[in-house]
C-alpha cells in the first residue's frame, strides 16, 4: 500500500510539470521568436501557472486523501469511509471503486475463515479419531479424538504392517483405503482403519470396535465359563435335594448338615456370578484408560479398614506403609479398590495363619517398570507359590491348590480381574514368591502424563 501511495504521488508530480513548466516553455519560445509580446505572454503565462498551481493544490490534497485512505485499508479496514472526499475528476471514481472491491476481498476472505473454521471445529468434535498424515506416515495435524484415544499408541498404529500398506495403496491408486487390523499393545484392540488421499496429504479415520466386539466376546466367555463352573455345584445341590426328599426325609441331623452344605454351595455360586460380571464388565473397559486423576492412600485406607473383621478372625497383622503425599494419578478409585482388596484377601486366604500381610505404597524407582508413577505392593509371609504356577496365576480360573482354593471360597477369577484392571491402568503386576518365606505381588501404575 505504501508503494501503491507513493505511485499516485510520482504521478502527480509529473502532472504538475506538466501543467506548469510545459507552458513556460512554450510561452518563453514564442517571446523569443517574436510571435508574442512580452506583456501578454507574461499575462498568459501567469495564469496558466495559477491555474496548474491550484489544479496541483487539488491534485495534491487528493493525494494525501488517498494516501490515508490506502493506510486505512491496512491499519483499520473496519473504519472506512462510505464514500472517498476526492474533488479531482477521476479521483473519485477511482477511490470508490477501491472501497468496493476491497470490501469485497475481504467479505471474501471472512467467509473462507469462517468456512475454514466451522470444518475445523467439525473435525475436532468428530467422535472418531482423524489424523493428517503425509506421505512419510508423518503425523502434520490430529484431532482432539485422537490424541485421547491413543496418546502414546499413535506411533504403534502408524507402524502396523496392515496401515503402513494401506498407506502405499492409497498413495498408489490416489483412491480410499479401508483395512482391519488387531493393535496388540498395550491391549488388543480391534480397529477399523480408512486412509482417504487429498490432493497431497492422506486423513486417516479410525473407528474403534473394540467395544462391540468385547461385548460379544462376553457374552460368549460368560456362557461358557457359567456352564463350566457351575456345573458341579448345581450338581451337587441337586444330589442333596434327591437324597433330602428320599433317604434323609426323616433325619434332622442330616437334613441340618446337607442345608449347610448347599448354603456353601450357593453362595459359591453367588460369588463365582458375580466375579464373573465383574470381568466381564472390565473387560468391556478395558480398551479405555481411565483419565480422572485419583490419590491412592484414601483407597488403600477403605480397603484396609474394610478387611478388620477378616484380620481379626484370622488372627493376622495388617502392616501400611503409604506415604501421604503419594502424587495423584490417571485411575478409576472402584476398581484399584477392587484390586487391592483381591491381592489382600488372597493374602489373607493363603498367606501363614497368624502371619503378617504388608502393604506398601512408593515412588521410589524400580527398574521392573518405566520411570515414574506408584508402586504398591502387598507381601505376605506364608508358604509361597512353586515358580513354575507364577506364570499361569492370572488366567481364568487356574487355581495352584484346588481344594485349598475353593475351601478358603475362591472363584480362581480374583488375579484374572486384577489382570485387566491394571491392563485397562497401563500398568504393570510382578509377582514374586520364594516358596517356604512368601509371597509379593507388586503393581505399578504409571503417572500423569506430561
Amino acid at each position: 500500500m505504501e508503494r501503491a501511495s507513493g505511485v499516485i504521488r510520482s504521478a502527480a508530480a509529473s502532472l504538475f510539470v506538466a501543467l506548469a513548466l510545459v507552458p513556460s516553455l512554450a510561452f518563453l519560445a514564442l517571446v523569443l521568436a517574436g510571435r508574442l509580446a512580452p506583456a501578454p505572454a507574461l499575462l498568459a503565462w501567469g495564469l496558466c501557472t495559477a491555474v496548474a498551481v491550484a489544479f496541483s493544490a487539488l491534485l495534491g490534497r487528493d493525494v494525501k486523501a488517498m494516501t490515508r485512505l490506502l493506510r486505512a485499508l491496512r491499519r483499520a479496514p473496519e473504519s472506512l469511509p462510505d464514500e472517498p472526499a476526492l474533488l479531482v475528476p477521476g479521483m473519485r471514481e477511482l477511490g470508490e471503486e477501491a472501497i468496493r472491491l476491497i470490501r469485497a476481498e475481504r467479505l471474501s476472505r471472512a467467509r473462507q475463515l469462517e468456512s475454514a473454521a466451522e470444518d475445523r471445529a467439525l473435525v475436532e468434535r468428530l467422535p472418531d479419531p482423524l489424523l493428517k498424515l503425509d506421505a512419510e506416515a508423518n503425523i502434520l495435524w490430529r484431532n482432539a479424538s485422537a490424541a485421547t484415544a491413543f496418546s502414546g499408541e499413535i506411533a504403534a498404529l502408524l507402524r502396523h504392517p496392515d496401515v503402513r500398506a494401506a498407506l502405499a495403496e492409497a498413495l498408489r491408486d490416489n483412491a480410499p483405503v479401508r483395512r482391519e487390523i488387531v493393535l496388540a499393545a498395550p491391549v488388543t484392540r480391534d480397529l477399523h482403519v480408512t486412509l482417504i488421499p487429498a490432493a497431497g496429504p492422506l486423513y486417516l479415520l479410525v473407528s474403534d470396535r473394540t467395544h462391540e466386539r468385547a461385548v460379544e466376546k462376553m457374552r460368549a466367555d460368560f456362557i461358557a465359563n457359567a456352564s463350566h463352573e457351575l456345573r458341579t455345584p448345581l450338581a451337587s445341590l441337586s444330589g442333596f435335594i434327591e437324597t433330602l426328599r428320599g433317604p434323609a426325609a426323616d433325619d434332622p441331623e442330616a437334613q441340618q448338615r446337607f442345608l449347610g452344605i448347599m448354603a456353601e454351595q450357593a453362595a459359591r455360586m453367588q460369588r463365582l456370578i458375580g466375579d464373573l460380571l465383574s470381568l466381564s464388565r472390565i473387560e468391556i473397559s478395558e480398551h479405555s484408560p481411565p483419565k480422572e486423576l485419583v490419590h491412592l492412600p484414601p483407597v488403600l485406607e477403605r480397603v484396609a479398614a474394610g478387611l478388620e473383621p477378616l484380620l481379626r478372625a484370622s488372627g493376622t497383622r495388617l502392616e501400611v506403609n503409604v506415604p501421604p503425599d503419594l502424587p495423584k494419578i490417571p485411575a478409576d478409585a472402584d476398581q484399584l479398590a477392587q484390586v487391592f482388596s483381591n491381592l489382600l484377601d488372597n493374602a489373607l486366604k493363603y498367606g501363614k495363619p497368624g502371619g503378617v500381610v504388608r502393604l506398601s505404597a512408593t515412588v521410589a524407582p524400580d527398574t521392573r517398570f518405566e520411570p515414574g508413577g506408584v508402586s504398591v505392593s502387598v507381601a505376605d509371609n506364608g508358604p509361597g507359590i512353586p515358580r513354575e504356577h507364577i506364570p499361569r496365576l492370572t488366567e481364568r480360573f487356574y487355581r495352584v491348590d484346588k481344594g485349598r482354593s475353593r475351601a478358603v471360597g475362591g472363584t480362581g477369577l480374583g488375579l484374572a480381574i486384577v489382570k485387566h484392571v491394571i491392563n485397562r491402568h497401563r500398568g504393570r503386576l510382578a509377582i514374586d514368591s520364594d516358596p517356604g518365606k512368601g509371597s509379593v505381588f507388586t503393581v505399578w501404575l504409571p503417572g500423569r502424563a506430561g
